[in-house]
């Protein structure tokens, strides 16, 4: 039995509380999570070391009336328990009830939907400065981990912020850690604050013009409350920096601190297992592309691979950074800065591997255009995580074929194999004429090697027929393959398959070939339609009389549906789409 947990139903029960309940409330908080999230899968380490600094912002801020923003929102849990969402995390039939992150849909207490980084302090300076305009009266308080802090868009935020001269309260967490360790020269500053208990000579902080607090223990709920009542109504900015331990209460997320941050469902977080999630069956992408990039190191002491500080999600283990000595270098959550970094290595003779989730990848639009496109800087891009997946809106990776596909001066390729694969990561690397974007594929499909190295735009023909032509791009040469044997099946039509190994130009001669024997072309793509690759095939062919059928996703955002449940939705199924054939047909 819960004491004081079980009774919360919103922040107003939380003010009700003494300072001795808040701390027992912590306790039975941190205790739920530490029971469900190995269970449900998620964010833990982050979510267990700010458990005390949530309770204490809701014990002295009135929320929802003060505004508070969570930067990433990977550490709101805690948050959405006293929100009226407990049941989530008590209940883990009823963990999807909700999404990870915080999500005004759910509840007022959330301003924003947040899952990238860096951004809670511009965010929270609009509230700001919209309150004053508006001859409003309240506090806005962001939460900036020490992570996002090595992010562009916090050091413009925060510069910005500081002249503003009204109330603005950043709470920065530091648990000296990131995804994984934080990488860049401001974190010597916050060490030595640390170390000095916030009054260094030197002070981040202080430079940008902020007044400045800090808080040894970010652990301790009545410090907490001790320094938040401080700086509430507060009439100009301020930084109350809070000293955490991510993971904490857990000695496993303790001892593993970038295994902890985020933990597959079904997890083991006992003291005896120093692993994250359970032992993959079959190989991925991710280990392929480590053993060969092991290999290509070894070899080649210019090439190197490039990381904006987040190299779990593309399997850049500890042991592998480590080995790769000066060959690895990561840049921090600074995506915009790792591509343009990445165009500096290529230029001066570099050969530059930028490894980056395609969600992520979204935040460095600019430097694809600008510094690899426009000045066709030989890097390779190597994006992960793109397609169609059972994940959070704010992480979905359905864009990257829209956004990389078209900018000029980039080639753009979809492996359907690991031979493809294999080839195509092999070439880019070692040539030194053009930037190239390569979409690793979600499953490992062995097959033939159909990618010329003498011609990066061509397509390979997998299959030879007539009259129906299956356009796949990446792994969805798999849909194409089973489309093409239920339609021989049940309608006797041995269809063409064909795979676009290079989403970014056409295969001009290979598509007015299918002109003489064919009548319908299918495209299939696991990202969204709308300015995808499929609508760029049906404007080829629009002043044919060749039909063309577009399947891939709607423009719209997906909250954690199930994968086969998009699939149903968009008809991206075998089944379906032999089915919309037939009906063409009649």
């Amino acid at each position: 039995m819960r004491k004081y947990l079980d009774t919360i139903e919103s922040p107003a029960d939380v003010r009700r509380l003494s300072l001795d309940a808040l701390e027992t409330l912590s306790e039975e908080i941190r205790a739920a999570l530490i029971r469900a999230v190995p269970v449900t899968g998620g964010h833990l380490g982050p979510n267990l070391g700010f458990v005390e600094a949530t309770v204490a912002l809701h014990y002295v801020f009135d929320t929802p009336r003060d505004k508070l923003v969570f930067d990433v929102s990977h550490q709101c849990y805690t948050h959405k328990m006293l929100t009226g969402r407990k049941q989530a995390y008590l209940d883990p039939d009823r963990y999807n009830a909700f999404t990870g992150f915080t999500n005004p849909s759910e509840s007022e207490y959330d301003i924003f939907r947040a899952g990238h980084t860096s951004q809670a302090v511009s965010l929270a300076l609009g509230l700001a400065k919209a309150r004053d305009l508006c001859g409003q009266a309240h506090n806005v308080v962001a939460v900036l981990g020490d992570g996002a802090l090595s992010g562009g868009e916090a050091f413009e935020g925060l510069d910005n912020a500081a002249v503003i001269g009204t109330n603005l309260i950043v709470i920065f967490n530091d648990n000296d850690m990131s995804i994984a360790p934080n990488s860049g020269g401001v974190y010597g500053n916050l060490r030595e604050l640390r170390e000095t208990q916030g009054v260094a000579k030197e002070n981040f902080f202080h430079a940008l013009g902020f007044d400045y607090r800090y808080v040894e223990e970010g652990n301790d709920v009545r410090s907490l409350v001790e320094a938040f009542e401080g700086v509430r109504d507060i009439d100009h900015p301020v930084v109350v920096h809070i000293h955490t331990r991510k993971g904490k209460g857990l000695p496993w997320a303790e001892a593993n601190p970038e295994a902890a941050h985020m933990v597959a469902a079904g997890t083991d977080v006992s003291d005896a297992v120093p692993t994250v999630a359970p032992v993959q069956e079959s190989p991925t992408y991710q280990q392929l592309t480590r053993d060969y990039l092991s290999q290509k190191l070894a070899a080649d002491p210019n090439v190197v691979i490039v990381n904006a500080g987040a190299p779990s999600g593309v399997g850049l283990t500890p042991e592998f950074r480590a080995g790769c000595g000066r060959q690895f270098v990561d840049t921090g959550i600074t995506e915009q800065h790792a591509v343009a970094f990445s165009a500096g290595l290529a230029r001066g003779g570099a050969k530059p591997v930028f490894m980056v989730m395609a969600s992520f990848l979204q935040r460095s639009f600019d430097q694809l255009v600008q510094e690899l496109g426009l000045n066709r800087s030989p890097a390779t891009v190597l994006v992960f995580g793109a397609g169609f997946y059972d994940i959070d809106a704010t992480h979905a990776g359905t864009l990257d074929i829209v956004m990389t596909g078209n900018v000029p001066g980039i080639t753009c390729l979809a492996p359907a194999t690991k031979a493809e694969y294999l080839s195509m990561l092999d070439w880019s690397i070692d040539q030194d004429e053009r930037p190239v974007v390569i979409r690793v594929p979600e499953r490992i499909i062995e097959g033939e090697d159909g990618f010329d190295r003498a011609r990066p735009g061509g397509w390979h023909l997998a299959q030879k027929g007539k009259r129906v032509c299956f356009l796949s791009i990446g792994s969805t040469v798999e849909l194409a393959r089973g489309a093409a044997k239920l339609l021989d099946e049940r309608d006797g039509i041995c269809a063409t398959i064909v795979e676009a190994l290079n989403y970014s130009s056409f295969d001009e001669h290979l598509l007015d070939g299918l002109l003489y024997d064919h009548d319908v072309v299918v495209t299939l793509e696991a990202g969204i339609l709308c300015g995808g690759f499929g609508e760029k095939v049906a404007r080829y062919f629009g002043k044919t009389p060749m039909r063309v059928m577009c399947y891939g996703g709607k423009k719209e955002f997906l909250d954690r549906v199930p994968t086969d449940e998009f699939f149903q939705i968009y008809h991206f199924t075998a089944e379906d789409i032999v089915a919309d054939l037939e009906a063409l047909g009649s």
